[in-house]
């Protein structure tokens, strides 16, 4: 045995030299060759990634003004163009004038915090235990603590307004199981943490709601039902007055809301519920909440009960009903309540769900809604009012466009003051955006149109076809197709285009867009198998209308939701994506948390074909192109667990494959000198390795 061994080891040298002598490349120098003729893209590449992500060369100034109660002004920190220090500045709403706010002068203080004639008061979690502060003197008075057995902690503590007592929130995970996760310490011999993570299906911590006295005595809790399966709250705050506490509660699957009005005697009053087949509220929690108007008498909550997210006004014994914003159109979030003047403040977009505008409607339900936003700027609105609502901080910002922050008057919509025009990254823009993104309209056929953005190479030739790279989330929590500045990794996408390549972004029904219930709730059951038929009918009404995409080249990556969304891609429809790039994916939805697929897909006790037909790790068998799976080994969110059940059966299947992963770096994929940089540039050259680039 040992002698045949050693003839065939002769064998293979003998041919090696051979070969060589003959001058043959190996296949990974043939690759390199290919992706390597010019070797300034890595440099060049390099260049742009660092200053994107270690330089943030490219990311706009926030503006996060504190208004005062008097809506006089606003103060906030800036930088002193004299001293480069930070700086407090006040300015002035009516002028646009600014000042240096002084070291005296008090900001509002928020909820957590009581004034009384004996000083103020700070409540604080730490330690198992609620605990009220004096700021003045730092003497803590404990409120509630919990048995040491117990994992417990404490969270939306707020004082009665007239400060005699305190309202909080228990959360006692102490039922919820445990996950081990490796830490960076001593490599022979790591530490081990423990984790609390609900998966689908399993325990969710146990919440009830407290009211206690400010000297930590009298602890009540409120009688609030809860199912053997565990609840979620949601708004939980004083109902306008020291002897009622507004409770929103959710059913575990969210399909189910009440608000309730709790007496701190314990009487209980439903003054709205609403239930749905599929969710009353989604992970991105736009309906939760209510705003109370006339004094408590009123409140107004956002549903989509009639099939558009709509306003309702209702009295506060939940009775008397109005309908404030009509229309088949979805409000994108609130905004802001004008009492005074009788005007509901609110986002929408009804001709466009790529862009966001202010608007508002009479608060007594008649009329029309009016535009705030002026016409002719396209794309998306942010604006941050005073507390009399006649003052704004009002945003604009396009995909191509970097923000500008002006002081307005919310009622001509005058700018007053511009803040902030960012004009540097504009100026770096110009540079480096050699043509505008473009927004397109697909037609997939039974009157469903997807929105899609497109990016295309700096020396595009339309006569020619190019390789296409598609970025796709496809899940429920987010939109990639914004008309925002910063969306949908759109910095990176634009190195990406110009090495040859048409990037193009698709959202398929399920996505959170402003295009009614029927839109969202459509994936309802299972996420993947909807997203991946739209994701590739919408490829093919892409190269319908524009013909220079060359569908013998298509690669195909997404983050979190959307590296799921690609391996249901390459898995499902081989023959339609040629490389692919999942990025922390969840293969195994089953083993995913709690909280989130929950909403969805519900969970495998009431849902197992849903869950049979949502995970790719199902159709691995159908892989046929190139794959490369990104992940972190300190993953708290898709564990890599989750992960590696889909590289075994890959490994079982023989399916060549690529595999990556980052050393104790969590989801965002961000720990570490470098990583930013290093996730982009090997998702580049697998890119470049994979699927040729530029015209042909």
């Amino acid at each position: 045995m040992n002698f045949t061994r050693g003839i065939y080891s002769r064998l293979a040298a003998l041919l090696a030299l051979a070969l060589s002598c003959l001058n043959f490349p190996a296949a990974d120098d043939v690759a390199a060759q290919t992706i390597d003729h010019d070797a300034s893209w890595q440099v060049e590449a390099d260049i742009r990634l660092k200053a994107i992500y270690d330089r943030g060369e490219f990311r706009a100034k926030n503006y996060r003004p504190t208004w005062l109660n008097d809506s006089s002004g606003f103060v906030i920190e800036e930088t002193d163009a004299d001293t480069q220090k930070l700086t407090r500045w006040f300015h002035n709403a009516r002028t646009g004038e600014r000042r240096v706010w002084g070291a005296d002068e008090k900001l509002p203080e928020s909820s957590d915090v009581r004034q009384s004639q004996h000083g103020t008061y700070r409540l604080e979690a730490r330690d198992s235990k609620l605990l009220s502060v004096d700021q003045a003197t730092q003497k803590e008075i404990v409120l509630v603590s919990n048995a040491p057995e117990r994992d417990v902690s404490y969270r939306n503590a707020r004082w009665s307004p007239n400060g005699s007592r305190v309202l909080f929130i228990e959360a006692d995970y102490t039922d919820v199981r445990h996950r081990s996760v490796l830490m960076p310490s001593d490599p022979s011999y790591p530490e081990v943490q423990q984790h609390r993570f609900a998966r689908v299906g399993g325990e969710i911590e146990k919440l009830r709601i407290g009211v206690v006295n400010a000297k930590g005595e009298q602890l009540s809790w409120l009688p609030i039902e809860c199912p053997e399966e565990g609840i979620y709250l949601g708004q939980v705050e004083w109902a306008g007055n020291s002897d009622e506490v507004l409770v929103e509660k959710f059913s575990r699957f969210r399909n189910k809301r009440d608000f309730l009005l709790v007496t701190t005697d314990g009487h209980v009053q439903t003054i709205y519920s609403e239930t749905n087949d599929a969710w009353v509220e989604s992970s991105q929690g736009k309906n939760s909440g209510l705003v109370w108007i006339r004094g408590g008498q009123e409140f107004v909550v956002v549903s989509e009960k009639d099939g558009w997210r709509h306003a309702y006004r209702y009295s506060r014994d939940g009775k008397s009903e109005k309908l404030l914003t009509r229309g088949a159109y979805d409000i994108i979030d609130r905004a802001v309540i004008d009492e005074t003047d009788g005007w509901y403040y609110f986002y929408a977009s009804p001709k466009d769900g790529t862009q966001k505008y202010l608007f508002r409607v009479a608060l007594d339900g008649t009329g029309e809604a009016q535009r705030m936003s002026p016409e002719n700027q396209i794309g998306t609105h942010g604006y941050l009012f005073s507390p009399d609502a006649n003052w704004a901080i009002h945003t604009y910002s396009t995909l191509d466009s970097p923000p500008v922050h002006a002081l307005i008057e919310v009622d001509t919509h005058r700018v007053v003051s511009v803040l902030e025009d960012n004009d540097d990254i504009r100026q770096r823009m110009q540079s480096i955006a050699a043509r505008p993104t473009d927004f397109l309209k697909l037609d997939i056929g039974s009157d469903i149109e997807l929105d899609a953005w497109m990016i295309k190479p700096k020396d595009f030739d339309a006569t020619k076809k190019y390789p296409l790279f598609i970025y796709v989330y496809g899940e429920p929590h987010a939109q990639t197709v914004l008309n925002e500045w910063g969306a949908a990794q759109i910095d990176f996408h634009r190195v990406v285009a110009d090495l040859g390549y048409v990037v193009v972004s698709i959202d398929n029904r399920g996505t959170p867009a402003p295009k009614g219930a029927a839109w969202r709730r459509s994936i309802f059951g299972s996420l993947g198998p909807l997203s991946t038929e739209e994701q590739a009918a919408g490829l093919k009404a892409l190269a319908k209308q524009c013909p220079f995409i060359d569908l013998a080249r298509v690669g195909i990556w997404g983050w979190s939701g959307g590296g799921s969304n690609t391996l249901n891609a390459l898995f499902r429809q081989p023959d339609d994506y040629h490389v692919g790039i999942a990025v922390v994916p969840k293969p195994q939805p089953h083993l995913y948390n709690a909280w989130f697929q929950e909403i969805y897909m519900h969970h495998r006790g009431v849902n197992p074909e849903g869950y049979q037909r949502s995970a790719p790790i199902n159709f691995a068998e159908g892989l046929k192109g190139k794959l490369l799976i990104m992940t972190g080994s300190g993953e708290t969110n898709t564990h890599i667990q989750i992960i590696e059940g889909l590289v075994d059966r890959l490994i079982a299947l023989g399916k060549p494959f690529d595999y990556m992963v980052y050393p104790n770096r969590d989801h965002g994929l961000r720990e570490g000198d470098g990583t930013l940089v290093h996730v982009r540039m090997r998702i580049l050259r697998y890119l470049l390795e994979n699927l040729p680039s530029g015209p042909r």
